[in-house]
């Protein structure tokens, strides 16, 4: 019967003695005194030692910085701390074993081969973060707007004070109200006080409220979730609201939203929070907001047709473009600069516009402004056989144009147009009462614009008494 439990006893021992010596880890067990009653094969390998004659021995004549010692006499067990062995830098437990509050033994056991991993993956991990910054980069560049304010072609006094706002304007969180004829490069602008402000990073997303159908605007606003009305799928969809978040949103016709939809506009402006068709839940979004349109707001509030409340809102910062024809100054840099685009996407190798063809651009008007001369460049390209415009390049209706009126109509023409400046400076500063912060915005130019208006035309900047 004795004999019986020794066998037992000494085939749990070697049970024990396979489980620890299969442990992928170096494993130690000493004695209260140092002395070492077990050793695994892996250990053994690891530092090219027999285990079996590490038995018996002391920890410190087998190991090299051990603490086995130590620790049997403070009882404090030591978990993933370091250990230099063979020169490498490993991570050890010493955990002190205890039978009715005394040590018996202590376990040790170092993680060389995790160590190996670790350092592996630490490798593998630094290539993901190289690659990720990579992506993010990427991902910078395609989600942030096409233009910046390089692109805003023109040297005029209108166009150069313009560009002063806009940099001014990226600057602050406030909404942008952009005003122009269509084709003046109003989106151009947007995109540009997006990449000039801190946003620059984040996403930048635009919607034509012209373009996109009555009943559908809410759901492209706002969002919505599966089933919250016919068609809308078992997916759902962010807003574009939500999509902003961090980054500028871009609503291009604004004078074209839905009156019904404006009093939910003015809200998401003013709480900044969103909720998603057939949802019910508010969704937080940190957007900046750039309208543009070339309806005459005021006079649609004036109508009814939008609310003043919501104008008043987007009007903080204004920004009005001139036309192309009242700045033709800008006409021979900007075609230059159309060319060499126009150039790069035909795979065409035109150097410039003649003078003469230049000359024939500024007696046009060009009621579609930078749109239409874009168009026009575009179909002389496909055609020409040179590498200069010429006249007879040019559509038939601008080589048949007529000059225009003689110079003494011309200076008429001047003296009324001065005329007619010299009155809104006047109507605008009494509107704002002689605040000119107030009268530049009404006339949407800038203040030292205004300053330098009233200078040129001897009107005072104060009331008269």
């Amino acid at each position: 019967m004795i004999a019986k439990s020794v066998e037992e006893l000494q085939e749990k021992i070697r049970f024990y003695e396979l489980v620890l010596d299969n442990i992928r880890n170096g494993v130690m067990i000493t004695d209260p005194s140092g002395k070492i009653i077990f050793f695994s094969r892996a250990y053994g390998d690891f530092l090219g030692i027999d285990p079996q004659k590490a038995l018996g021995r002391h920890c410190q004549d087998v190991v090299e910085n051990t603490r086995m010692e130590i620790v049997a006499q403070t009882g404090m067990p030591e978990i993933n701390h370091p250990h230099r062995i063979k020169g490498q830098d490993m991570v050890v437990q010493r955990i002190p074993i205890k039978k009715n509050g005394r040590t018996i033994a202590v376990y040790g056991q170092v993680m060389f081969e995790d160590v190996r991993d670790v350092q592996t993956l630490a490798k593998k991990l630094s290539l993901l973060e190289t690659k990720l910054e990579l992506y993010e980069k990427e991902l910078t560049h395609l989600r942030s707007s096409k233009y910046t304010l390089k692109h805003i072609i023109g040297q005029s006094e209108e166009m150069t004070e313009l560009k002063t706002m806009a940099l001014q304007a990226a600057k602050t969180n406030a909404p942008v109200l952009i005003l122009g004829e269509s084709g003046t490069g109003k989106e151009l602008f947007a995109h540009a006080i997006h990449f000039a402000s801190e946003r620059r990073a984040f996403p930048f997303v635009r919607l034509n409220c012209a373009a996109i159908p009555r009943d559908l605007l809410e759901a492209e606003l706002f969002g919505y979730e599966p089933g919250a009305f016919t068609g809308a799928g078992s997916k759902t969809k962010p807003g574009k609201f939500e999509l902003a978040h961090q980054g500028t949103i871009f609503l291009d016709e604004i004078g074209d939203l839905p009156l019904e939809m404006q009093p939910k506009l003015l809200r998401v402006i003013e709480e900044k929070e969103t909720e998603r068709l057939g949802g019910t839940r508010l969704i937080h979004s940190n957007f900046r907001l750039i309208t543009a349109t070339h309806a005459p707001l005021e006079k649609m509030v004036a109508q009814g047709l939008f609310r003043k409340d919501l104008y008043y809102r987007l009007n903080v910062i204004p920004i009005a473009i001139p036309p192309l024809r009242d700045r033709k100054e800008d006409l021979p840099p900007l075609a230059d600069h159309l060319v060499q685009m126009l150039n790069k996407e035909l795979g065409t190798q035109v150097t410039r516009p003649a003078p003469e063809v230049l000359d024939r651009f500024r007696q046009y008007d060009w009621p579609g402004n930078v749109r239409e001369l874009i168009n026009v460049l575009e179909r002389v390209l496909y055609s020409i056989d040179g590498d200069t415009i010429q006249i007879h390049h040019l559509p038939i209706f601008l080589q048949t144009l007529k000059k225009k009126t003689p110079a003494n109509n011309a200076t008429s023409l001047k003296r009324l147009k001065e005329d007619l400046e010299k009155e809104a400076l006047s109507q605008a500063m009494e509107k704002a009462h002689y605040h000119k912060q107030r009268a530049a915005q009404v006339l949407g130019i800038h203040r030292t614009a205004l300053y330098k208006k009233m200078k040129k035309y001897d009107l005072p900047l104060h009331p008269v008494r």
